[in-house]
């Protein structure tokens, strides 16, 4: 009887060790959003994304570190928008920095990337979110490929560089004047990113 139970014990530790690693994590654990932000509103919508995908806490872009990007499978990042109509550095956060001092040192080829972004669509119809249009660029610059592009509809806005196509690249947002849409959207555009195989 001890033998059969060793046997069974021995076999169920081989079948184990062929299981593929990850294999028992859930379809949405995800790992990483990152933002960054001067009033707070996108460190908000950061984390009804993180709470929608079940990721734990979003974390600021100037804290994390080269090997925690680079060894993601995926990432969803975010930003808001400070310097409209600006050719570079429209968010006037850490991205500004990052995006074009640490960025181009990384190998992202491949990476998939989910962007979202946060503005002011009446005050700033003609530049609404142009800050994910530039994280837009530069991920893409490096290889990364994107997913979770959303529609136009249901905005109120006149511009956008963070319009491709007729599709914003990600998840837009407006705290002052939509805030109670952020976080329905939030949880529609993570369904939609697993519809996509982001996860």
């Amino acid at each position: 009887m001890k033998l059969s139970i060793a046997i069974i014990l021995s076999a169920a530790g081989i079948t184990e060790a062929w299981v593929t690693p990850g294999a028992a994590r859930s379809s949405t654990a995800l790992n990483g959003v990152y933002y960054s932000t001067s009033t707070g509103n996108t460190e908000t919508i950061a984390g009804y994304i993180a709470e929608a995908a079940g990721s734990g806490d979003a974390e600021e872009i100037g804290d994390a570190s080269d090997d925690a990007i680079t060894g993601a499978d995926y990432l969803i990042v975010g930003a808001p928008t400070w310097h409209t109509d600006a050719e570079d550095q429209r968010s006037g956060t850490t991205w500004d920095e990052w995006l074009y001092e640490t960025l181009p040192n990384l190998d992202l080829d491949g990476k998939k990337v989910a962007i979202f972004g946060c503005g002011d669509q009446e005050s700033y119809a003609d530049y609404y979110c142009d800050a994910a249009g530039e994280l837009y660029d530069q991920f893409t610059a490096k290889g990364a490929k994107i997913y979770g592009m959303t529609s136009t509809d249901g905005y109120n806005h006149a511009g956008s560089k963070a319009e491709v196509d007729g599709k914003f690249v990600g998840l837009m947002c407006d705290e002052d004047n939509q805030y109670d849409e952020s976080e329905p959207r939030a949880k529609a555009w993570i369904e939609q990113l697993k519809g996509e195989g982001f996860f």
